[in-house]
């Protein structure tokens, strides 16, 4: 649990720390960060939530007429950037974005996660631990330092260098984020050429949403000094696997792991598999918040080790849900559909909120599935009732809207400009003319 500083000690934190500017960071609808930069000399009013920004300017917030907000430095968020500056040492704070008569924005993402977390614990559970696990790929740059199509290496699963190239970025990676407090478990190559994945500890959903916004930056700028280009799009090269980022998710009480129980199924509490239903009940919906564009349904077919099937089990990899082998204060489930494209906020918010929902609904979990769904015909997929994921993101979208759990949850606000936003997306995808398609038709036809 991260410490809450008040406004005298981060004052102070910021004279020893020889802090010359702070930037005052929030993400805007689709995950992607903003920030106000302020010097020093101004720490003491945005400490004080006088800092405004326009905030028509910003994807999914206010239309021009309405665009006065504020920010609200979260302290517990103060962190110093451990690379230097020609200007001098810089540091963030996130903040809540405020209206101007100082209630909450209804459009912040990382409010949304608050209203669901503060759901959690009126239903009597204290913290939401989340652990994710989010991948990348390296890519080579060119002399103008745009991004080739050209991975960094040909590394394997746990291959090591020579093969992966990317090895010493990838060190550099976790002793930054070492150096900014993070707990790093552990780090290695991905099945894909070029892929990598960093695992830091979990936290509570909201500190883990933080941090997750915090690692791509730091993953993005380390990358760039190592004259690499660092993406979290899903699916960027044809023919090998995407990357995801799979979610470890358990409720506590008291202290005392909810999910729980050595005696029930797959050591799951009856809360446990409620929240697990939960889950499966709402999958297809949250699945357009959790992978969020175009690209993340390239990701979502079979063969890929992506779990596009809404099952769950505790012995294989190929359901929607798996419960890890851990047990005790441990026992946990692992949602594996997201990606790293997508808004960590609204993401664990959307999840939280189905999971709670099974449990407000007392809502039964369907048996495990303890074969390859990946070999499993049509038939024998629907005779024990196995659905899947929405393929695209405009069926995505019409689940997330049909779907009144969900809507709640993240609030009209949220959920009215992220459909909308996301509906341009897809039609100017499909009105494009791609070079598969000239290449298979342009002459045939």
């Amino acid at each position: 649990m991260r410490k809450r500083f008040d406004k005298a000690e981060i004052l102070e934190l910021a004279k020893e720390q020889d802090v010359r500017y702070i930037r005052l960071q929030f993400t805007d609808l689709l995950g992607i960060i903003k920030n106000v930069e302020v010097p020093v000399d101004q720490l003491s009013k945005a400490l004080d939530g006088k800092i405004a920004f326009d905030g028509s300017s910003i994807e999914g917030f206010v239309r021009i007429e309405e665009s006065d907000m504020y920010l609200a430095p979260d302290t517990s968020t103060w962190l110093v950037f451990p690379w230097e500056s020609n200007y001098g040492r810089v540091a963030r704070l996130i903040c809540d974005i405020r209206q101007p008569n100082g209630d909450p924005f209804p459009g912040d993402p990382r409010v949304a996660l608050q209203r669901v977390a503060a759901r959690a614990r009126s239903l009597g559970f204290d913290t939401f631990n989340v652990g994710c696990e989010p991948e990348f790929f390296l890519f080579k740059m060119d002399a103008d330092g745009k991004p080739t199509p050209e991975v960094s290496d040909e590394g394997g699963y746990f291959d090591w260098a020579p093969l992966d190239l990317g090895e010493d970025c990838r060190r550099e990676i976790v002793l930054t984020l070492e150096s900014m407090g993070f707990e790093i478990e552990a780090s290695h190559h991905e099945v894909a050429p070029g892929q990598h994945e960093i695992d830091f500890m979990y936290a509570d959903a909201l500190e883990a949403a933080d941090d997750i916004a915090t690692f791509r930056l730091v993953v993005k700028t380390v990358a760039r000094q190592h004259g690499l280009h660092a993406t979290f799009m899903p699916k960027p090269v044809y023919g090998i696997n995407g990357s995801g980022m799979h979610c470890h998710m358990s409720l506590f009480r008291d202290g005392e792991n909810a999910f729980a129980d050595e005696n029930g199924e797959a050591g799951l509490s009856e809360i446990g598999l409620q929240f697990l239903a939960g889950i499966l009940r709402h999958a297809p919906a949250f699945t357009a918040v959790c992978n969020p564009i175009v690209n993340s349904y390239k990701r979502l077919v079979p063969g890929y080790e992506a779990p596009n099937y809404v099952a769950w089990s505790a012995k294989n990899r190929s359901p929607l849900v798996r419960v890890p082998a851990a047990r005790g204060q441990s026992t946990r489930i692992e949602v594996r559909s997201p990606d790293p494209s997508c808004n960590p906020y609204l993401a664990i918010a959307s999840m939280l909120a189905a999971g709670l929902d099974g449990i407000e609904r007392e809502m039964q979990a369907p048996p495990p599935v303890n074969r390859n769904i990946y070999r499993m015909s049509d038939a024998e997929k629907e005779s024990i009732g196995i659905v899947s994921l929405p393929d695209n993101l405009s069926r995505a979208l019409e689940l997330l809207e049909g779907d009144g759990v969900l809507r709640e949850a993240l609030g009209a606000h949220i959920i009215s400009h992220f459909i909308e936003a996301k509906r341009i997306e897809w039609n100017v995808y499909r009105t494009q003319v791609s070079e598969w398609e000239r290449e298979q038709y342009l002459q045939l036809y």
